[in-house]
């Protein structure tokens, strides 16, 4: 049986002004398993309506009051953990042990965390000598606009959304249209929280149609956008003809350097994780350049073998997976296509590259979007899957002999997202955290992010940080005032 999700506009739960559907589909077994709304610009602007309906009494509502709010969502969260995370594990494929043990109750922390920040939005008072006086102040935008991608749906929502709330914006929300059925079902706990109707509205369809309503919208004075470069780019497009304030997470092509002086076990597993498990590569910051020291090389990638070959591809609702499928078609498309093309383009495979019934041992999921953990190896940047972000459990081993030369690898993209390093060297890891051109580089470890730390990219990679006390002030416009008190 389909299961059925609705818009969140005003407080009500509704489909689409058009009555049409998008189906969702079951990435492990190919088959549809829900719908949600094909919504189109009625929708959104009567999301956006509800949002500014919302707004001032938001606004005047004291910080304090916002933060309880909040925490009265992240409890509403952790109560339906366990339900939220079975639902998009469904819907795009993520394992169980990240959306139920990670993506979940980190997200509820997360909440909790932009919750203590609400009372703590100040500003500066600039003494200019004589009779003036400067402040400046911080205040929401008001109607803030938020596109969240397919990969990590329920961590990014609660994030952004708790994010723009403590600031004192009002929501609009457009999720990724292959994957948002989590955030939906998510939406009836707003109100139980005790939020007002209409202060977070989320309307589900397409790029082309919802999306590119909300860019356009006058009503939205800030947007926030979480995706591809490539999308990115055509956000910024369209958002030039209204000059819409906005905020860009955008992808990466993340290098993974290993120095011959490494703990090579720590290391390995590092790799593989960065670039494997739990999300199959399908991450802005995975590890899909790892790049070892010559003198380590066949070493280090017989252990990346010996790593992959022990990730269980399965069903992502078993917590004994450690591997999902690819998140929708399309997307396995465009992973096949660099399998298929790696090799005449100069990479040479090392291991992996099964995809499809070939890849998984469960007959029961032959129909689903299947990529086994898969290794390339070559010389340099040159061939496209070293310097393209495939998003997909595929990476490339690329050697390098001095320190030098790595860090030119390393830099040599168009991406500054993340980038990490292997070294029991404490000044050479000083060293690496100076030289590589990205907004977090890791040092013996891989993948991390925290709510407290800020991220964001450099180069094409985005234009803010996101997270802890710096990405709060995304949310929020500055203002200056000048008093005379002569």
């Amino acid at each position: 049986m389909t299961t059925e999700y609705l818009n969140h506009i005003g407080g009500e739960f509704r489909p689409a002004r058009s009555a049409r559907w998008i189906d969702s589909t079951d990435p492990a077994t190919g088959e549809v398993w829900a719908r949600v709304p094909a919504s189109g610009a009625e929708d959104v602007d009567d999301a956006v309506a509800a949002a500014a309906a919302a707004f001032p009494a938001w606004r005047a509502t004291p910080p304090l009051r916002r933060a309880a709010l909040l925490r009265a969502w992240s409890e509403a969260v952790l109560a339906r953990s366990a339900e939220l995370a079975g639902i998009e594990s469904r819907d795009n494929g993520r394992v169980l042990r990240e959306t139920r043990d990670a993506d979940v109750p980190g997200g509820a922390l997360h909440i909790q965390y932009n919750a203590s920040l609400a009372d703590k939005i100040t500003g500066d008072t600039v003494h200019l000598g004589g009779t003036a006086l400067a402040s400046t102040y911080y205040e929401p935008f008001g109607v803030v606009g938020v596109v969240i991608p397919w990969n990590a749906p329920l961590a990014m929502f609660f994030a952004k959304v708790s994010g723009a709330l403590a600031a004192g914006n009002a929501v609009v929300v457009k999720p990724a249209e292959q994957a948002c059925c989590s955030i939906l079902a998510a939406c009836e706990l707003f109100e139980r929280a005790g939020f007002p109707p209409g202060l977070v509205n989320v309307v589900s369809g397409t790029g082309p149609e919802a999306g590119e309503a909300l860019v356009d919208h006058p009503g939205v004075a800030k947007l926030h956008f979480t995706g591809s470069t490539a999308t990115g780019r055509r956000v910024t497009e369209r958002s030039a003809a209204n000059l819409k304030n906005l905020s860009l997470e955008l992808g990466g092509k993340s290098p993974d350097i290993v120095f011959d002086d490494a703990d090579l076990d720590a290391a390995a597993a590092g790799a593989a994780a960065g670039i494997y498990t739990g999300g199959a590569g399908q991450a802005c910051v995975a590890g899909s350049r790892i790049l070892i020291q010559d003198t380590i090389f066949e070493e280090f990638t017989e252990r990346l073998r010996e790593r992959a070959a022990a990730i269980r591809l399965g069903d992502p609702r078993d917590p004994d997976t450690g591997m999902g499928p690819i998140a929708f078609a399309g997307q396995y498309r465009k992973v096949l296509s660099y399998l298929e093309s790696a090799p005449a383009d100069g990479a040479e495979p090392l291991f992996g590259g099964r995809t499809g019934a070939a890849a998984v041992a469960d007959p029961a999921l032959a129909g689903g979007y299947w990529v086994e953990p898969t290794l390339f190896a070559a010389a340099d940047n040159r061939p496209a899957v070293c310097r393209e972000e495939v998003f997909g459990p595929v990476a490339v081993a690329i050697p390098f002999g001095s320190e030098e030369e790595a860090y030119a690898l390393a830099n040599e993209t168009d991406y500054g997202l993340a980038g990490g390093a292997w070294t029991r060297d404490l000044n050479r890891a000083h060293r690496a955290i100076a030289a590589i051109e990205a907004g977090t580089v890791w040092i013996n470890t891989f993948r991390r992010i925290h709510w407290a730390v800020p991220f964001g990219g450099h180069k094409q990679s985005g234009n803010l940080p996101a997270n802890g006390v710096d990405g709060l002030r995304e949310w929020l416009n500055l203002k200056a005032a000048w008093i005379e008190l002569g």
